[in-house]
């Protein structure tokens, strides 16, 4: 397992240069903020049609680590292009190129080491991705001071770290695809389980902020007054913050049943965007970085390990990508590309009040639904009614 590590490790810091910083780079050659969030929505619109399409390959393959390794490979020679040109048409282009192999590499990875971590009982899901907080918190200061002269080393950078994962991937054990041993399912038979269906949701509605903020997050930061270096330094803080629940998340999973969870998740939600609607210094803005790891962090290892216990064998890499192309596909589409244009009609402090009222609406909703119920969502089997 400890491979495992060292991979999320190394994975993360792919995901804190590519990540955080891509926009800034397409602020430098010229971009406006609405054709920011056209580009920042493009990735997750390929998602749509890739995510489902690397989930069933996973699914189907004889081993799931051979799709994993053409998606770090592919992810990291399409970024290369990306410095090319600064023609916004061709920018396009090449987002949707990276974003075709990019965009399941998180949720394939994920599903390969939940499977594996069956064997393993020392070892917890949060354990192994809290490898990817140290990595996404070390890279992103090494990267921000970079950022303030060179933001365009982002690609070779992004490359050399997504060759080096592959490197670490083939000391993985092998993972089969389960469909190609027994029944083949379907990823849309997963709607069937309406307790799912129903987490998803208020993670896809909370996640469509979440897609504003890292969209334009970077940008509101600078015009606070904040350099490359200090929003690095808040990206460090933001990461730092996951590691204690990364730490409890599997007790806290055990004890919480996760309706619960969510709904924290979702509160803090709200309260990070109304700070950031009511401060104008980029070091307290730095401050709000601290919930951070009370809601992205909460509401993505919940439901990895919700749908890594809840869905058949058959669709555990499936289950897991169309996680990802709900929470981190449309969602992001969302919040990128209206946002993008939201934020020239009403300001990006104003939306970020928007973001606000839009989280507390869905845990109103939220909480109405999960005290109606009878019993307990997570006790509810693959399929079962609400």
């Amino acid at each position: 397992m400890v491979y495992f590590l060292l991979y999320y490790v190394v994975a993360y810091m792919g995901n804190a240069v590519y990540g955080t910083f891509v926009p800034v780079y397409f602020s430098s050659v010229g971009c406006s903020p609405a054709q920011i969030g056209i580009l920042l929505s493009m990735g997750p619109i390929v998602a749509i049609l890739a995510q489902p399409m690397w989930g069933t390959a996973g699914d189907r393959a004889a081993k799931k680590n051979t799709v994993l390794a053409v998606l770090l490979i592919g992810s990291a020679a399409a970024s290369l292009l990306m410095p090319l040109s600064s023609q916004f048409y061709y920018l396009v282009a090449v987002v949707c190129f990276v974003a075709f192999f990019q965009t399941s590499i998180t949720s394939l990875s994920d599903a390969i080491t939940l499977e594996e971590l069956d064997k393993h009982k020392k070892w917890s899901f949060g354990s192994i991705r809290m490898g990817g907080t140290i990595g996404y918190a070390l890279m992103s200061v090494i990267f921000g001071f970079i950022a303030k002269d060179h933001v365009g080393f982002m690609f070779p950078i992004y490359a050399a770290v997504m060759l080096l994962a592959f490197m670490l991937l083939l000391r993985f054990p092998k993972i089969a695809g389960y469909q190609t041993l027994s029944r083949k399912m379907n990823m849309w038979a997963l709607f069937r389980n309406r307790t799912l269906v129903l987490y998803m949701s208020v993670s896809f509605v909370l996640q469509i902020t979440l897609g504003y903020y890292y969209s334009f997050f970077p940008l509101y930061f600078k015009e606070m007054g904040g350099d490359n270096a200090l929003l690095g330094w808040s990206m460090l803080i933001s990461s730092l913050s996951e590691i204690p629940f990364l730490l409890f998340s599997h007790k806290l999973l055990k004890k919480i049943p996760i309706q619960y969870i969510l709904l924290g998740a979702g509160a803090v939600t709200c309260l990070r965007w109304v700070a950031l609607y009511y401060i104008h210094n980029p070091y307290a803005a730095i401050s709000t970085q601290i919930l951070h790891g009370l809601m992205f962090i909460v509401l993505t290892v919940s439901l990895a390990t919700y749908v890594n216990r809840e869905v058949p064998r058959e669709l555990k890499a499936s289950g897991q990508t169309l996680n990802g192309l709900i929470n981190q596909g449309i969602a992001r589409i969302i919040g990128s590309f209206f946002g993008g244009f939201a934020s020239e009609w009403l300001g990006m402090r104003n939306m970020f009040l928007l973001n606000a009222l839009i989280a507390l609406g869905c845990i109103i909703v939220f909480a109405v639904i999960i005290f109606k119920r009878e019993r307990p969502a997570s006790g509810i089997p693959f399929g079962g009614a609400s």
